[in-house]
């Protein structure tokens, strides 16, 4: 070190937040240390022109006369308004956000040294209450509002602050910029930079609604937008600004208007009209739309800029029929106010698009409305007659079989139109009735991980689904522009939704238009105000409260639940629902369904919707089956363990007298009779109870359904079906049937041997493919790994009952009554007490 030269020793120096160590362990260094121009030029390089006085006065131990005379004529930057709170500072007058000591580390000689420089620089400095220069810029913020003869601070103050003083510009500046743009040249001129975070908070005051008394209008409005844009480049309104203006488009009627002047005037990035449409558009799928001042906002929009897309029409539509229905308007105004957005003439279509919306509820005005002015009757009279408003609602009701959501409507149409009813409940079991041959393998990788069900999703997980498709929306297009796919339309709404113009004219010009959302500017201005300035990157607005943008409903009524209560446990329309939960592992639903009429759980499966074997079947050939608590999966091995009954598939324990399944019956009969006119054979006409192969057990023969439930796990049950086994001698034996815990583990355990061998195989042929040597890891289904285990608590439960209610000793053998799975058990039962 003591061969280096000073200018190396000067970088080190610099290089250091606190030389104090170094200097103590050398003469040199500490010599060195002493000169003013090292320790003035320490400050400048370490904290730039700006900050570098700022930071010496906090140093007071090393600043001395020759040291301030150094920092003023090598370039430092001394401001009024620092001389100004360095004088409150120092004789405990103002510097309340100031907690450090600063200045008053320094000697009173040096200060008045410091006090000396500042006076020949400025001359006389107002140091008194309220006479700074920081005081005055927050004046001149109070009075913006206030009208011109109530204000008392011009510009032309802080213009001479800022030209005149050299202030620095404070953290309120871009308020400032807000009120009056002309000060930036000036506030640049003292190394102001404006930071592009700040740039929707400056415009967002800019188009802020005016107090009632003030005289700003939309024309000074816009004359600051367009002076701010012109003074700097960086500064334009966003995409994101916009979108609140127009959510405000009738309370702040000024910046709706600068608004629209800048957007005639070629001021904006973007067209103003598209902006609309998109903003329209987001409303689609949110709650937001059955706010009654919110739908009244979007028909302002519309009526101002008409969009010829099919979405933003449609929104208005719902909007209306919203409010309509909310108000119970006679279809007289309802067409009235239809006329005046130009959204006139409806079809069947946009009736069907309106229903199917997962906001809308209720029917009766919309139906009302249909019947007088809607399509045209067969004697010529406009309107809807009965026949196509039952068509109508049919359709209706079809789609919201798939949108879970709509359970009130589709509960109301079901109620108030009865000659639906068998309609819906033969599409059920017609459409989304689920074969196991119809499930994908869970080694496909293509379609096993990304198969679901149409029905009884999860709606507040997964949102609503795919509900307005391209064909829906549009009536008159062709086949070819019907299909596109839902990943297309996803791709043009989110381009639309960010930018107005293409995406390769944004990246050349280097801006960030942002996205829209449907906040009002108001609510946006005081979340910034409430917001502490270094926090402001790192804020999310609409994390918490925003209830308006859930794509469900307020009070929603799931379809599935209505499917339990009109339909009841045990019919062919609620074992469909069953399936398509379990497959689209809707934990919710399934809790409802595994759980008695009144909401709480309970352990008798006679109020519960029967598990059977075919929803393993299915689960297996999928792959699924994550064991968690609140997973869908858990309540399935639940049921078991509460002793549901054993069913191979829903035919076992539906009733020949099911309304559905009758219904489909005959609609297949009919269909079968109509295709030929040949009459039956009499192998037809045997049931297939009366097949000529041969039994083991007579019993079997008098069972004229396919049936394994027989609950034994009821004490009572046991004593009767095992008799007293008190009168049996030590060698008598008892044939007796297996209980639905004891079906379920050997039907459970033949599935988990056949998902082995399918593994086994499957592991095979990966080993076969690979290069010799390598090793090849095939990993296990979840399935296959969650049966393994719940089959061990199965079976510790099963033994636990045996010795419950037979005890640990003298065994006596039952047998299976299965044909396919005769198996030979051994019981042990008690011995009788000889005493």
């Amino acid at each position: 070190m003591d061969r280096l030269c000073d200018e190396v020793i000067q970088l080190i120096f610099y290089e250091l937040s606190d030389p104090g160590p170094l200097t103590k362990s050398s003469r040199r260094f500490h010599a060195f240390s002493q000169d003013p121009y090292i320790r003035a030029h320490y400050f400048l390089t370490r904290y730039g022109e700006e900050h570098a006085i700022y930071y010496a006065l906090g140093r007071g131990r090393v600043i001395n006369e020759a040291v301030l005379d150094m920092l003023l004529t090598t370039g430092a930057h001394l401001s009024r308004y620092l001389v100004q709170i360095a004088i409150h500072h120092y004789f405990h007058t103002q510097a309340h956000f100031i907690k450090t000591p600063w200045v008053r580390t320094m000697s009173l000689k040096v200060f008045v040294y410091f006090m000396h420089l500042a006076e020949k620089k400025y001359g006389e400095i107002p140091h008194g209450k309220g006479e700074d220069d920081g005081s005055m810029f927050m004046a001149f913020l109070k009075e913006s509002r206030m009208p011109p003869a109530s204000k008392f601070i011009s510009w032309e103050i802080i213009k001479d602050i800022l030209e005149k003083y050299n202030d620095p510009i404070m953290s309120q500046f871009p308020l400032i910029l807000a009120i009056e743009p002309r000060l930036l040249p000036y506030a640049t001129a003292n190394g102001f930079k404006m930071d592009t975070k700040y740039r929707d908070f400056v415009f967002r005051k800019m188009f802020e609604k005016p107090l009632a008394s003030s005289e700003i209008r939309a024309d000074d409005i816009a004359r600051n937008v367009r002076e701010l844009c012109e003074l700097d480049a960086t500064m334009f309104v966003t995409r994101t600004v916009a979108a609140e203006i127009c959510m405000e488009a009738k309370l702040n009627e000024p910046g709706y208007s600068a608004l629209k002047q800048l957007d005639k005037s070629g001021h904006l990035h973007f067209e103003l009209s598209s902006l609309v449409e998109d903003l329209l558009k987001t409303f689609l799928k949110t709650r937001s739309i059955c706010n009654v001042a919110t739908g009244d906002v979007l028909r302002h929009l519309y009526a101002d800029f008409p969009s010829p897309d099919p979405a933003a029409r449609l929104v208005v539509l719902i909007a209306v029929f919203i409010a309509a229905e909310n108000l119970q308007q006679d279809p007289s105004i309802v067409h009235a106010r239809l006329e005046t957005l130009g959204v006139l003439p409806l079809t069947d279509k946009d009736l069907y698009n309106v229903l199917i919306n997962p906001f809308v509820e209720r029917y009766n005005v919309l139906l009302s409305y249909a019947r007088e002015e809607v399509g045209v009757k067969e004697d010529g009279t406009k309107g809807m007659d009965a026949k196509q408003i039952r068509d109508l609602v049919e359709v209706v009701c079809m789609k919201c079989l798939e949108v879970a959501c709509k359970g009130k409507l589709l509960k109301k149409l079901y109620d108030g139109f009865p000659s639906v009813n068998n309609a819906v409940m033969k599409r059920v079991l017609e459409k989304y009735t689920i074969k196991l041959e119809d499930v994908p393998e869970w080694d496909d990788n293509c379609l096993s991980p990304h198969y679901e069900a149409s029905l009884c999703r999860d709606f507040v997980i997964h949102g609503v689904g795919d509900i307005h498709t391209q064909e829906s929306l549009l009536a008159d297009v062709d086949d070819k522009e019907q299909k596109l796919t839902v990943d297309e339309e996803e791709k043009e709404y989110s381009a639309k939704q960010g930018v107005s113009m293409p995406i390769e004219e944004q990246q050349e010009a280097g801006l960030d238009l942002g996205s829209i959302t449907q906040e009002s500017l108001s609510a946006m201005i005081r979340q910034d105000e409430v917001t502490p300035v270094r926090s402001r990157r790192r804020i999310y607005y609409h994390a918490y409260g925003d209830t308006g943008k859930l794509h469900y409903p307020h009070d929603p009524l799931h379809v599935g639940r209505w499917i339990k209560l009109n339909f009841g446990i045990k019919s062919s329309v609620t074992a469909v629902f069953l399936t398509h939960a379990i497959i689209n592992e809707n934990s919710g639903m399934l809790h409802y369904y595994f759980m008695r009429g009144d909401g709480g759980f309970s352990e008798l499966t006679s109020s519960h919707v029967p598990v059977t074997l075919k929803h393993f079947q299915i689960l297996a050939r999928l792959g699924r089956a994550p064991v968690r608590f609140n997973s869908s999966y858990f309540y399935i091995f639940q049921e078991i363990e509460c002793g549901a009954e054993f069913y191979l598939d829903e035919d076992d324990y539906i009733s020949k007298q099911d309304i559905a399944k009758n219904l489909l019956n005959d609609a297949v009969v009919k269909k079968e009779a109509s295709s030929s006119s040949l009459p039956p054979s009499p192998a037809s006409r045997e049931s297939p109870s009366s097949s000529s192969r041969g039994r083991k057990r007579p019993r079997r023969s008098v069972a004229k359904v396919r049936s394994y439930a027989l609950d034994t796990d009821s004490e009572d049950f046991v004593m009767d079906d095992y008799g007293d086994f008190s009168t049996f001698g030590h060698s008598e034996k008892k044939v007796v049937k297996d209980s639905n815990l004891q079906q379920w583990i050997k039907h459970l355990t033949e599935l988990c041997k056949d998902e082995e061998r399918k593994y086994k195989e499957i592991k095979k042929r990966a080993e076969k493919a690979a290069e010799p040597g390598s090793k090849v890891r095939v990993m296990k289904t979840e399935f296959l790994k969650a049966l393994g285990s719940n089959l061990r608590t199965l079976r510790k439960l099963e033994a636990e009952k045996r010795l419950k209610y037979f005890g640990t000793e003298d065994p006596a053998e039952y047998y299976s009554d299965d044909d396919e799975y005769t198996t030979k058990r051994i019981i042990r039962r008690r011995r009788p007490d000889p005493y």
